[in-house]
């Protein structure tokens, strides 16, 4: 269908580290019942460091929700705008080369949202074909991949970008267990890339097919098992138990697997280290294939729906044989999930195209 050139990616301002943030939590929250297990999640949550766009004790700091969205959408549109560029670099394209723009994120409200901003940061066609995303979230990459696939037509590349500052969902007015455990698996920052019809300079992963799906559990609606909620302070995300079990009953669903097919590699979105376990436990590709996706949680945490992008990028560091393959993979809130059956291109020299 398409090939999806090397990703550009915008890394955050600031390393954090999960002791710091478990370091703040105590801070905070000395007396609280479940400290204990707190600090058992932090040795296993996967993440070691993370970046954020601010100081941790200025993303700490509780305040109304006006001036945190302002600047979370702020922060978006600069780790997009960044990824971007560098991902036309990447394509060595130009930007009036792109016939489509899809965008995603899922913090920082506004309208006009990050479409909108990009065409002008980045210069591009005034006529371009803009489709945002932005109720995704962490399936958000995987859904604009799929959707640029669809989309893309010869000489009319499509570029997906896409970014969170997910430090603006860190609230010390939240308690619960999920949101601690939010607080030291989120990261921010920005991911884009160039999804053409011709393999371009870099192209690395074509997609052969795609797949999106809403799930039921026995017939009933997931919208509570993972949402965003918004109030005075700021945006939360909400979920259940089930949020993180119903990968083992959406991964059987993946419509290749029925044939027997088995990837030798995935682009997986790293949303914890069980979720990881959960997609092997449900044969969606073996161990070995989430080598890249576990090297990004423990290293830039989970950053949205940019991670696909992010673990895309890695793999170009360490590639799959010419031909194998592989899986991308995300779920997000709704209970949904976005899948690509995809093989790794190598880039050829021009004498070999």
């Amino acid at each position: 269908m398409a090939y999806v050139n090397r990703p550009g990616i915008a890394d955050a301002a600031h390393v954090v580290t999960t002791e710091q943030i478990l370091d703040d939590i105590r801070e905070r929250h000395p007396q609280h019942p479940q400290i204990a297990a707190i600090t058992r999640i932090a040795r296993t949550v996967g993440v070691t460091t993370r970046r954020f766009v601010r100081p941790l004790a200025d993303v700490a700091r509780t305040e109304e929700f006006q001036p945190r969205n302002e600047r979370a959408f702020g922060d978006v549109c600069a780790l997009a705008e960044h990824a971007g560029k560098q991902a036309l670099k990447e394509a060595g394209i130009e930007p009036s080369d792109i016939g489509a723009l899809i965008t995603f994120h899922a913090t920082g409200l506004a309208i006009p949202g990050l479409d909108v901003h990009l065409v002008q940061a980045l210069d591009l066609p005034q006529t371009v074909t803009r489709i945002p995303l932005t109720q995704v979230a962490c399936a958000g990459g995987a859904q604009a991949l799929g959707l640029a696939a669809s989309l893309v037509r010869p000489a009319r590349p499509v570029l997906v970008a896409g970014a969170e500052a997910l430090s603006s969902v860190y609230q010390h007015t939240d308690t619960g267990l999920p949101s601690m455990i939010y607080k030291m698996l989120f990261g921010d920052g920005g991911a884009a890339a160039v999804v053409s019809v011709e393999p371009l300079q870099q192209p690395g992963l074509h997609i052969d097919d795609t797949w999106t799906y809403v799930h039921r559990d026995n017939g009933q609606p997931t919208e509570h098992y993972y949402k965003l909620r918004a109030d005075r302070y700021g945006y939360h995300f909400d979920s259940t138990r089930a949020a993180v079990t119903a990968v083992s009953q959406v991964v059987p669903r993946l419509p290749w697997l029925a044939d027997g097919w088995q990837p030798s590699f995935g682009i997986i979105h790293p949303g914890s280290p069980r979720i990881l376990d959960l997609v092997t436990e449900a044969g969606g590709c073996p161990n070995e294939a989430l080598v890249h996706s576990r090297a990004s949680l423990a290293e830039d945490g989970n950053v949205g729906g940019t991670a696909v992008l992010r673990v895309l990028a890695r793999t170009h560091d360490a590639p799959p044989p010419d031909g194998a393959e592989g899986l991308l993979f995300g779920v997000g809130p709704g209970f949904c999930a976005a899948a690509s059956r995809v093989r790794w291109t190598a880039a050829r020299r021009p004498d070999q195209m």
